[in-house]
């Protein structure tokens, strides 16, 4: 597992669906005029995703079993 502490970033490769990807693009592209990048927005989902009130491992474990069903 890979953790960082003192607001410190790490980097590490990810491979997202196409559709993910371009989604993506065109939040950062109608976002221009904030200057964001793609690392920006997957980190602003996740931050908001772990802050939230939700059992974090049970609610991911759920999703990938929907996403591999082809549900999600």
């Amino acid at each position: 597992m890979c953790m960082a502490m003192n607001n410190d970033k790490i980097n590490f490769g990810i491979r997202i669906d196409t559709n993910l990807a371009k989604k993506l693009d065109e939040i950062v592209k109608e976002s221009g005029y904030l200057n964001i990048s793609r690392s920006e927005v997957v980190e602003a989902v996740l931050t908001a995703y772990f802050k939230s009130d939700a059992s974090h491992g049970e609610k991911a474990r759920e999703l990938i079993i929907l996403k591999r069903k082809g549900k999600l």
